[in-house]
């Protein structure tokens, strides 16, 4: 087998951006290897035969940012629609805005508050409770926007997202929760940047990749291959921390997500991209409708596409939201000082730092990781 400069594990964003910059600015050779069949990691999107939609087949994702160096940089590889997010809620058989804003407030309580007369209305709802000191995350949320709310919006929603009682979850899970004084239904508020690539996420990570000092593999799991893999300079891993180590201090605990498919014959089914369910008696916590993602394109109008998303404990599958404990915190803190002792070995991205980085955050860890690490080293 051919000897590279640098071996890659895993074809997700943190690792094709370094292998884009190792290769273009360093004119280093990378092999990419990712055990999956396609590469971009959860990002990837592709088309539906039946309906003609592209979807994202681990879930919608959202680009959006505010740094002006993510989009500098990644604008290099696509255009972006300009998609904003909006979320809506089932609660009662009745949809509600999320986050919680004005017309949430308004519509659940049957008032007509104005914006300035919020947080005084809010204050007296948190004060029925005088929570001073919260002692797990369902304290915490009555703490920050009262009983009613956090009963509606928030307690069966993470009983179904986490498998667990939010009495038996640490505060910390929660450190804030934004609520908005304004009608603004905007999902991601603070972003100056948002879209959705105008050709799909996939076209974007081929992109990437598209460097003659690049070679990619899929299908291709580095534990069945790694002792006959060659590289001279170092390897870059973004799978599971924890599996790099063989689980020697025990696995850390993750979330995952079940897709469940299904095409129904009309033109749009729900109105928007996300409804999440807020309730125990749909077993779902959200429902995707992709064809919202891509307002320019012309889909069918006799067809429409969904995705059930249903939260799973991650055994099995792939794995997605790293679970807040002292436990795992502890186990986390002692395989990054192992890692520290590996030579010529990076160990970063979502699952190699075991946490749920949104798409930019990727990106700017890995810019980071080649500035710091990778180049500054040559």
């Amino acid at each position: 087998m051919r000897t590279y400069d640098y071996l890659i594990v895993g074809a997700g964003f943190f690792g094709s951006v370094l292998a884009e910059r190792i290769a273009n600015d360093l004119g280093k050779t990378v092999l990419v290897i990712d055990r999956r069949p396609h590469i971009g990691g959860n990002c990837y999107s592709e088309t539906d035969q039946e309906t003609g939609i592209e979807f994202h087949q681990y879930g919608t994702h959202i680009f959006h940012t505010s740094s002006q160096k993510v989009w500098q940089y990644i604008s290099q590889f696509t255009d972006f629609n300009g998609y904003h997010h909006q979320v809506l809620t089932t609660h009662k058989n009745r949809v509600f805005q999320m986050p919680i804003n004005l017309e949430t407030i308004n519509t659940f309580y049957g008032l007509n508050l104005r914006p300035y007369q919020v947080e005084d209305f809010l204050r007296a709802e948190i004060a029925k409770e005088n929570i001073g000191n919260p002692q797990n995350l369902e304290e915490k949320a009555i703490a920050l926007i009262g009983r009613p709310l956090y009963e509606a919006f928030i307690r069966e929603y993470t009983i179904k997202q986490w498998n667990q009682d939010p009495k038996k979850l640490p505060v910390n899970i929660i450190n804030r929760l934004p609520i908005r004084c304004s009608y603004n239904e905007d999902y991601f508020l603070d972003a100056r940047w948002q879209g959705i690539p105008l050709e799909g996420y996939t076209k974007l990570f081929e992109r990437l990749l598209n460097s003659a000092n690049i070679d990619v593999e899929t299908n291709c799991d580095y534990f069945e291959v790694r002792n006959e893999l060659k590289y001279d300079k170092k390897l870059i891993y973004t799978g599971p921390i924890d599996r790099f180590f063989d689980y020697e201090l025990g696995p850390l605990e993750w979330r995952s997500i079940e897709l469940s498919k299904e095409v129904i014959e009309v033109e749009d089914y729900q109105g928007t991209s996300v409804m999440n369910y807020a309730d125990l008696e749909q077993p779902y916590t959200r429902i995707h409708e992709p064809r919202h993602l891509h307002l320019e394109r012309r889909y069918s109008k006799r067809k429409t596409l969904i995705f059930y998303e249903t939260s799973k404990q991650a055994e099995g599958i792939d794995p997605f939201y790293p679970v807040s404990s002292e436990k795992n915190k502890n186990t986390l803190e002692k395989y990054k000082s192992m890692a520290k002792q590996v030579k010529n070995v990076v160990i970063g991205g979502r699952l190699g730092d075991y946490a749920y980085y949104d798409m930019d955050k990727a990106i700017a860890a890995a810019l980071a990781c080649y500035e710091k690490t990778i180049a500054k080293n040559q």
